[in-house]
């Protein structure tokens, strides 16, 4: 190969200094190694965790797919992982929700589906390396059937045990955390009880895990998922850290170990946990005390419920933490990763946690302190009228960034394709009571806005490093939420009959009330209409400079485009997120009419789309290899969402 013309006049002129000439000529490898070692530490060359890096930024360096080119992206492979055949006999396919994101180590793709089974794929083909196969029981009860994905240890930053081998880490829906060999798909026998660990064990049958465990040098850190609306007393939500190579534990965490003598469980961590490994901290995000929609077993603030808790991964102390909402009775976990990003201030870089939320709030935090880095106020909140329920009498709203997403709705608010529809929005508005935010659930039905599918919600943020703008897909649907008295249940649900009304019931068996949950939506044949004014789902950009929006665009559709003109205007409810490439596009589908797409970056107009196999309810990732530039999606579909199911994996190139 040629010398560059550098090269050239470097080891022209350092050939009488035969060290610093052997320095300099390996100079463009020592560039290499750093400069990979940045991107596998940021997420900027490569995908080695759930959200691109290890603080969850979903951000990629790499530009070879850019706004300019976008046009010529063109499907490269698909794989099938056979998902639905293993759904026969059961009735998960109403629960299952391929919401996994792949991992890229070496040239290899690592994916987990929603019954648990972990692939190895080819990442520049798409050809089966190996497949392992825990063998959930599908045909056991579990609130969700799902898992976002896996995780590798060693990483490339852990230079301690560069030579190990890779072990792949999967949480499965029945309570086990499994190490695998990177290289063969095998159990690790000498971790645990033979490469599996039993987090049921002595906590409880009702924990399961649907996101990845954290990695941070040597140790694991895994939460737990648990369906908080059926009884009061669930398992407390503890997470637990676990040496890496024996698994044998090293420390858990209680987020309700001060409230030991309530009638209360939960708190726990089941979306994605950050790592910020040269702090030593891991940040988590708990959800709701429960059960989540009637808190008089719970009074107080329920702390460390609903709130990121930065801990110190080698001993498991708490730094600091910080509560988004007081007393949730309203299902408003933390469903979104926090997100580790940098602030711009003053001419510096201030390390911050992002954390969205289900109510459409962002909050900036200190990564050192918790302390918020955009103001953030008390405000008072109205208060409950059922008995033996105290809400707080204030919740916290940060000035800035501004609220995201529906949060209040009136009369004038309905919305319908005819007059028709649109007066029968008027009446069930009127129905129901709503004060805005934070509105308690009540006898007669409350409109909780934003509903619990957010806001912002699991499928969480993305932030371009260079630009400092963080982007994030919203939902814009009120839920309905109704408490009935225990007693009264059998004769509300004949009322119910009568009146063909449709509800998810909430056992919340310990407590005086069950809950009935409903959203302000009516589905006709394949068409879904949100009773309120659109947008129904969104794409917004936010400037980090300064809190203040850039942009929102609407994202997706879900009634008819050729019935109706206008459906591209009003947006589509989604789940899933969006990536950010330093090409200048936001990759992102999620939505229910199946397509993935890419917008420019800065201006949020949409630049391309393609139509997947099946629903694309989970974030796409990308990554280069053998100089090739990919980009890669699930598309399995999502049961509770009603799209299309499948079993598929997607990647897209340039032609």
């Amino acid at each position: 190969m040629d010398k560059s013309p550098v090269e050239s006049i470097f080891l022209g002129t350092c050939s009488i200094y035969p060290f610093l000439s052997k320095m300099i000529s390996r100079l463009p490898i020592l560039l290499l190694s750093a400069q990979l070692a940045f991107g596998q530490q940021s997420g900027f060359n490569t995908w080695p965790a759930y959200g691109g890096d290890p603080g969850g930024s979903r951000y990629s360096s790499l530009k070879q797919i850019n706004k300019g080119n976008i046009h010529a992206l063109k499907e490269a492979w698909t794989f099938r992982t056979g998902e639905l055949e293993t759904y026969e006999g059961t009735n998960a396919v109403e629960k299952a929700a391929f919401e996994a994101t792949p991992i890229l180590a070496g040239n290899t793709l690592f994916f987990s589906t929603p019954s648990s089974r972990v692939f190895a794929v080819d990442a520049a083909t798409g050809k089966q390396k190996w497949l392992y196969d825990p063998k959930v029981d599908l045909k056991k009860h579990y609130s969700e059937i799902t898992s976002r994905g896996v995780s590798v240890w060693p990483t490339e930053r852990n230079s301690k045990n560069k030579n190990v081998k890779r072990r792949i880490f999967i949480g499965t829906i029945d309570g086990r955390l499994i190490a695998l060999d990177a290289q063969t798909g095998r159990t690790v026998e000498s971790f645990g009880n033979n490469g599996t660990i039993n987090l049921r064990e002595g906590i409880g049958d009702d924990i399961s895990m649907t996101s990845p465990p954290a990695v941070i040098g040597d140790i694991i850190v895994a939460g737990s998922s648990m369906g908080d609306n059926y009884k009061s007393d669930f398992p407390r939500g503890v997470v637990r850290a676990f040496n890496a190579v024996t698994g044998k534990e090293m420390w858990h965490w209680d987020p309700l170990a001060s409230d030991t003598a309530r009638k209360t469980g939960a708190a726990n961590a089941w979306s994605v946990i950050s790592v910020d490994e040269k702090r030593d901290l891991v940040f988590v995000p708990t959800g709701c005390a429960s059960p989540d929609y009637y808190g008089g077993n719970r009074p107080g603030d329920n702390l460390y419920a609903n709130s990121v808790v930065a801990i110190h991964a080698t001993t498991g102390k708490v730094a600091w933490h910080f509560q988004v909402v007081h007393h949730d009775i309203w299902d408003y976990d933390i469903a979104a990763q926090p997100m580790l990003i940098d602030i711009p201030r003053e001419g510096k870089k201030i390390p911050a946690v992002a954390v969205g939320t289900k109510m459409g709030y962002i909050f900036i935090l200190d990564r050192i302190t918790g302390k918020p880095l955009f103001p953030v106020e008390e405000r008072s909140m109205p208060a409950s009228d059922i008995v033996g329920e105290t809400t707080s009498s204030t919740q916290p709203v940060p000035l800035l960034p501004r609220p995201l997403g529906l949060q209040k709705v009136s009369v004038s608010d309905a919305w319908g394709f005819t007059p028709e529809l649109k007066k029968r929005g008027e009446e069930r508005i009127t129905r129901y009571v709503n004060k805005g935010i934070y509105t308690p659930p009540s006898l007669q039905g409350t409109l909780v806005t934003p509903g619990n599918v957010g806001g912002v919600h699991w499928g969480g943020m993305c932030y371009d490093h260079d630009k400092n703008i963080l982007y994030t897909n919203i939902n814009w649907l009120a839920a309905i939420i109704r408490l009935v008295p225990r007693e009264k249940l059998e004769e509300d649900n004949k009322l119910d009959n009568e009146r063909s009304m449709r509800a998810e019931t909430g056992m919340q068996f310990g407590t005086p009330y069950v809950m009935k949950r409903d959203y302000l939506f009516e589905i006709s044949g394949n068409d879904w209409m949100i009773q309120t004014a659109p947008p129904w789902g969104t794409l917004n950009a936010i400037n980090m400079s300064n809190g203040h929006d850039k942009w929102q665009v609407p994202l997706g559709f879900m009634v008819d485009t050729v019935k109706y003109a206008d459906a591209r205007k009003w947006g589509s409810l989604n789940f899933g997120g969006a990536i950010v490439t330093a090409g200048d596009l936001v990759f992102v589908a999620a939505t229910r009419d199946g397509f993935l797409r890419a917008f420019d970056s800065g201006s949020g107009e949409m630049l391309w789309e393609s139509m997947l196999p099946a629903g694309g309810q989970a974030t796409p990732m990308t990554y280069q290899v053998n100089g090739k530039q990919y980009v890669v999606i699930a598309a399995g579909g999502h049961g509770k969402f009603l799209t299309k199911m499948g079993d598929y994996v997607v990647a897209y190139a340039l032609e």
